[in-house]
């Protein structure tokens, strides 16, 4: 008997937040985007990223069993660590079908959209609720073009 796999189909979104480790740089944090992009792209991954220099937040979008397998693969990456999912949901339709990994950091241009969903003046995305960051994601998002 062939397995199937039947889920191919439905469309997830996963919104999570994590804390980098401290050791983490600037190079190791491009490798990491483009490791992402690269990944994604072959796993029928689409997304979101930010990041400041403590803070990871990130959606990403794709089939529910690439979006598991990216889960755990995200828990067992030592660059990052207290990974704390946000929301996940089905999509009918993906929200970055044109990125693998789309990228927005924190800079003086977009200043006020992360103070617009902060509650704080620093960006804290462990303090987001599932809109905001939703909303913080398609405002940056939307910045890129």
């Amino acid at each position: 008997m062939t397995s199937v796999n039947t889920d191919a189909h439905i469309l997830m979104s996963m919104t999570y937040a994590s804390r980098a480790n401290p050791d983490v740089s600037a190079t190791d944090f491009n490798e990491i985007l483009q490791q992402a992009q690269i990944n994604n792209a072959a796993n029928s991954i689409t997304g979101m990223l930010t990041f400041n220099k403590d803070y990871f937040l990130q959606t990403v979008e794709g089939p529910r069993a690439q979006i598991n397998r990216l889960l755990y693969s995200l828990i067992a990456d030592e660059r990052h660590y207290d990974l704390q999912v946000i929301e996940t949901r089905e999509l009918k339709h993906r929200e970055w079908s044109k990125w693998s990994m789309n990228y927005a950091s924190p800079t003086e241009e977009n200043a006020a959209v992360y103070l617009k969903y902060s509650t704080t003046n620093g960006f804290n995305p462990y303090l987001l609720n599932a809109d905001s960051a939703n909303g913080l994601m398609n405002e940056l998002s939307a910045q890129k073009g």
